[in-house]
């Protein structure tokens, strides 16, 4: 389904979670509300009036970041339905018929008191509910209520590269890409460079709507560059809100991102923020940054089984950027280059810096939006001739089809396996399909599948 963008004026996004959207409204059928988790600025608000307008004969959207007295007030009331939803039509000057209409909730976390209204309001039967907020701000301000077992939680994510192509008015490319998946042969020479092309551009603008819609409008990369600076401003606004009633520094961690990253194999080291921090001391910073989805966080497991969770290390860990052109800017604040001259290089494939990080990034927030925990996993291994163990390395792990999947990332057209081929030897029976994710199209060779990263949204 499409989604409107307030951003732009004659332009409509197809999102995937539409479909989301569909299934809760069909499975729920009134019986729960759906709560959109997902971080700011990723069209949560537009998509939930969009689907209001589509799906219902009506709807009332509630803001709470500009609601009046008189609204929040009439909460009070909510053991006394009638009288509340007398006022309530009142005081926004609309009313709905009961049945086929929706009430959302934009901007809950900023008024608790709604959000825990959900169980008495769903109770009730009259309309439907939807949700939405910023979950750094409802993590801290959900303790002062009861949360509602009412409540279908669905985690929405930045555009990813189809919807990218969608948006640009691309309906086939991504079709094509789906089918060689999944018959896994190559795209050929000539249009795996056009997709690079285009997928370089993609993670450079990043998903955040906004700057897809400057993007399709034609701005420039120093607009675009503008755009998402301003999304990170508020996300470390947040965060040091947040941190006001804490004493760890989420703000500190979110801002080390892209240091952090650039450590060997993407290790987070507490020591580069201050050099007496221990995790223990800034576990719910951590927590906080991944819960809100402007992080991903990716564990190591001890011991590769399909229940990975279980053996899953909470110390020792990497943190990906939730979005992977946010990650861009935030790598490009210190360069002394223009913006427009930075993403040129990036987009050409030119750019000098880390782009081990980049692709790894852009792996790990793929993954996500398909719906899998990140997990990797360190092992230690003596090879045939070697007098001593050595510690390598898988960089993500997932489970398919009741098998376990590694996956390598690669920044360049690199075919080296090592840490692949001492892992099957390690674990002969705990591996299914092995993806190396490259640069380069499609090739099944030595019992791995390389895969050309822009086909990663397929796993």
């Amino acid at each position: 389904m499409f989604l409107y963008n307030k951003f732009m004026a004659d332009i409509k996004f197809k999102r995937k979670f539409y479909e989301e959207m569909l299934d809760w409204k069909n499975t729920s059928n009134g019986s729960s509300a759906l709560m959109i988790d997902g971080a700011r600025r990723i069209g949560k608000s537009t998509l939930a009036e969009t689907f209001a307008q589509n799906e219902y004969d009506d709807y009332l959207i509630i803001d709470f970041a500009i609601a009046s007295k008189e609204v929040k007030d009439n909460f009070e009331n909510i053991g006394k339905l009638d009288v509340f939803f007398r006022n309530l039509f009142l005081f926004t000057g609309k009313e709905l018929k009961p049945g086929r209409c929706v009430i959302i909730f934009d901007e809950v976390q900023k008024f608790p008191l709604a959000r825990q209204s959900i169980k008495y309001l769903v109770k009730d039967g009259r309309y439907d509910y939807i949700e939405t907020g910023s979950l750094i701000s409802i993590k801290k301000k959900s303790q002062e209520i009861l949360i509602p077992s009412e409540e279908d939680k669905r985690k929405m994510y930045p555009m990813d590269f189809e919807e990218f192509l969608w948006a640009t008015g691309d309906k086939v490319t991504s079709s094509f890409i789906k089918e060689c998946f999944e018959k896994r042969q190559p795209v050929g020479e000539q249009l795996h460079r056009k997709f690079m092309n285009t997928f370089r551009t993609y993670f450079a603008v990043g998903g955040m709507p906004q700057a897809i819609c400057a993007f399709v409008e034609g701005k420039t990369y120093k607009q675009i560059d503008s755009i998402k600076r301003n999304i990170l401003a508020l996300y470390e606004e947040d965060l040091k809100k947040y941190d006001e009633d804490n004493t760890e520094k989420a703000s500190a961690i979110f801002k080390s991102i892209p240091e952090q990253l650039s450590n060997h194999n993407c290790k987070f080291i507490f020591s580069e923020i201050n050099k007496n921090a221990r995790y223990k001391n800034y576990v719910q910073a951590v927590r906080c940054i991944d819960e809100s989805m402007i992080g991903n966080y990716c564990r190591n497991v001890t011991n590769p089984e399909l229940t990975l969770d279980l053996f899953a290390e909470s110390g020792n860990f990497k943190l990906f950027m939730g979005d992977t052109g946010l990650l861009i800017t935030q790598i490009l604040k210190g360069s002394g280059e223009t913006a427009d001259d930075l993403y040129k290089k990036i987009v050409l494939g030119k750019l000098s810096t880390n782009l081990g990080m980049i692709f790894e990034n852009m792996v790990a927030q793929m993954l996500r939006a398909k719906g899998y925990e990140l997990f990797f996993h360190e092992y230690n291994y003596k090879p045939d001739g070697n007098e001593k163990e050595q510690k390598y390395e898988i960089d993500f792990l997932i489970v398919k089809d009741n098998h376990i999947c590694p996956i390598e990332v690669k920044s360049s057209a690199y075919k080296k396996h090592e840490s692949f081929d001492y892992f099957v030897k390690k674990y002969q029976s705990k591996k299914h399909e092995r993806f190396i994710i490259y640069t380069k199209d499609l090739e099944i060779e030595d019992d791995i599948t390389y895969l050309p990263i822009y086909m990663t949204m397929f796993l």
